[in-house]
């Protein structure tokens, strides 16, 4: 049962949104809702069947063949059609017609292609920015409020009113969420690219409580910049150069838990775990993002990761150059998360000291496990055990997460 429940959750992040962008297609975006209890039911009926029947061979395939199947059946049911689907009202009268659209909607190509589709429609100009990111990440990735909470440094409270006020706004001036072309779809660019970079993070560093890593979300934004990096109007450096910063982090996956699920930081890491190939990919591409006179703040991360990466051990790492780089990413895109981990490059290039007074210079992460935990880890290197203990069970207190807590844990243990 336990395993039924986590696969029906993998297939609900992993799909749910896949297939909320295909019916939105067909549906258009202020029939939304039909859309999303169209995938609910499908993942109820999945849930419902499963238990008696047992896992299909193809637990994706049986997915899409019933939310076809339940679409249809609602057309059917459904009178006022040309309120629902105008665009495929006349194909209604036609079993035939409407079932070839809905099949073709849902073939392979199609929905791989309508998550980013749906991506570039909801980055419209009319909406503010922070509402975007929070209904991509919660109506078609599938992050919870607390997920999406994390990745903006913001809470439950905002996250929900940002979400409420962006879709009234959708539906109170009617906005039409419609596929960008040209000139359009690169301006709504940047704020995907930024859904992609969020999504990765939220794999890489896990807001679960039983998993660090979340592997599918991470594949996921990586299947997503890839195709942005196969489209000729998107194949731009910037695009190449998140590409490349988020398989230099993927390539540490194996290397960052134990077999008891426990963290490894990554001075401790053993770097032959490291995926060789991944690495590869990032330099790959980091080399093809240079083609081209723009300079991201994904090329800068991109970097900086790649310097780790090429390090034969943590001693070994050029922490001037990372440094030098963070410096450089705080001039584009000055953040309290950028300047959190500059301070930290401070720490091991000059002294603890020095970590400590730019750490604490920094506003808005007082909330933050890894900003105390750094705090009580650079005291701790100043023999500091009242102050670092001090951040330590603050750090404890914030974190959700049972590899975390174990890890703040074993260091409060050692300075005691």
């Amino acid at each position: 049962m336990n395993e039924l429940n986590q696969l029906v959750d993998h297939l609900f992040r992993h799909e749910s949104g896949k297939m909320v962008a295909v019916l939105t297609r067909l549906f258009g975006f202020r029939n939304y809702d039909i859309a999303q209890d169209i995938v609910q039911e499908t993942l109820l009926a999945a849930l419902d069947n499963w238990k008696l029947k047992g896992i299909p061979e193809n637990p994706t395939a049986w997915l899409y063949s019933v939310a076809k199947n339940k679409t249809v059946d609602m057309l059917r049911r459904q009178k006022l059609f040309d309120e629902i689907a105008p665009e495929i009202a006349h194909q209604s009268q036609n079993e035939e017609r409407m079932q070839n659209r809905i099949d073709n909607l849902f073939l392979d190509t199609e929905i791989e292609d309508s998550l980013l589709r749906m991506m570039f429609a909801c980055c419209h100009p009319a909406l503010p920015t922070e509402g975007q990111i929070a209904l991509i990440l919660r109506t078609l990735c599938g992050l919870s409020i607390e997920e999406i909470a994390k990745a903006l440094l913001s809470n439950q409270e905002n996250i929900n009113k940002r979400l409420y006020r962006t879709k009234d706004k959708i539906r109170a001036e009617n906005i039409e969420l419609e596929v960008p072309i040209g000139n359009e779809l690169l301006d709504r660019l940047d704020d995907v690219l930024r859904v992609i970079y969020l999504l990765f993070n939220e794999g890489y560093n896990s807001s679960n409580n039983d998993l660090v890593i979340r592997k599918d979300i991470c594949d996921e934004a990586l299947r997503l910049a890839h195709l942005l990096v196969s489209h000729p109007v998107t194949n731009l450096p910037k695009c190449k150069a998140l590409l490349a910063l988020m398989y230099f982090q993927a390539s540490r996956f194996d290397a960052r838990i134990d077999d008891e699920g426990n963290i490894i930081l990554l001075q401790y890491q053993n770097r032959e775990k490291w995926n060789k190939t991944l690495i590869s990919n990032g330099f790959y591409f980091l080399n093809k993002s240079s083609e081209g006179n723009e300079i991201s703040e994904y090329h800068i991360e991109a970097a900086i990761a790649s310097y780790h990466s090429r390090a034969e051990s943590f001693e070994a790492t050029h922490w001037q150059a990372i440094l030098v780089l963070y410096r450089m990413l705080e001039q584009i895109k000055p953040s309290p998360v950028v300047s959190f981990n500059k301070a930290i490059a401070v720490g091991f290039v000059e002294n603890p000291q020095k970590a400590i007074n730019a750490l604490l210079k920094i506003e808005g992460l007082e909330s933050n496990q890894y900003y105390q935990s750094a705090l009580g880890d650079f005291y701790a290197k100043l023999n500091d055990a009242q102050n670092a203990r001090q951040h330590y069970e603050k750090a404890i207190k914030l974190t959700k997460s049972k590899a975390e807590w174990k890890l703040i844990w074993d260091k409060i243990e050692k300075i005691a």
